[in-house]
């Protein structure tokens, strides 16, 4: 079946499916992003997302493209057009068309864009494996917490890892301590047993998987704690682990070659994909 897209008020088919070559998201990278679950057929975690959203359209100085409440319409019927009942459905608002020109233009009209697709997220044997990270000078402009789509810095990052056999790139600041992956949240459990993450401070993007990690962290009793950790801290943790969207929750193995704890997933990072993977059926 033919994929279908949401473009400005209409749902075409996805190969048709153009903006204007004066789009700003296009020229600028002026615009915003989400990428919600979908899971049993639905949305899941929407009003987080929408949230977020709302947060990036506010520090852009944005307007919404649509009403909030009218997105979970849209991307619902996003999601049945295309038959997505494990996968992800995004959507893109820009500031819109207008003739080039570093200025907000005073009269655009916001642009929306909606897709969705199925994606099953990694396998079981590269849960049951783990993964390998190597870390990268954080490269990014300074306001990550915005989920813009200039994410340049993040791709160059990612197919760099690739390139030399990991899985993900982990992104470190000037005094060695590690932000955030390029493409997912950073977390390791360290030998006192507290899981730690880097907080939502502005250096990093303050996750929707990663505030559910959290939270269940908290609900399996494990201590926790915002804190920045340096790459040195994360190769002598017990166990290390990212989070994202697509992945949920996937244990890291190894950093820049070295093994993390005994070279194999963590028993209490495993635990907490069990208990994510149950809050996405629920």
């Amino acid at each position: 079946m033919p994929r279908v897209s949401y473009v400005n008020g209409r749902y075409v088919p996805h190969d048709e499916a153009v903006v204007s070559v004066e789009d700003r998201g296009y020229q600028f990278a002026d615009a915003v992003y989400e990428v919600l679950p979908v899971a049993g057929g639905r949305v899941r975690h929407l009003d987080r997302h929408l949230d977020r959203l709302g947060r990036s359209l506010a520090a852009l100085a944005m307007d919404w493209p649509v009403a909030r409440r009218s997105l979970p319409v849209i991307l619902a019927e996003v999601v049945r057009r295309n038959r997505v009942t494990e996968g992800v459905v995004y959507l893109q608002a820009t500031r819109g068309v207008a003739r080039r020109n570093h200025l907000f233009p005073p009269d655009a009209v916001p642009s929306l864009v909606v897709s969705a697709w199925r994606q099953t997220g990694p396998s079981a044997a590269t849960v049951a494996q783990g993964i390998a990270v190597v870390t990268r000078p954080d490269l990014r402009w300074k306001r990550p917490d915005i989920k813009t789509v200039g994410l340049l810095a993040n791709v160059l990052a990612r197919q760099s890892a690739k390139e030399e056999g990991a899985y993900e790139a982990w992104l470190t600041d000037a005094a060695g301590r590690v932000t955030e992956g390029s493409a997912t949240n950073a977390y390791i459990i360290d030998r006192e047993g507290t899981l730690r993450t880097h907080p939502a401070d502005g250096a990093i993007l303050g996750g929707v998987t990663r505030s559910n990690v959290l939270d269940l962290a908290r609900e399996m009793g494990l201590a926790v704690a915002e804190t920045p950790f340096t790459v040195a801290e994360a190769k002598a943790a017990r166990e290390a682990f990212v989070s994202g969207t697509t992945v949920m929750v996937l244990p890291v193995v190894s950093i820049d070659g070295e093994p993390v704890g005994d070279g194999r997933p963590g028993a209490a990072t495993l635990r907490l994909r069990e208990f994510y993977e149950e809050l996405r059926r629920r």
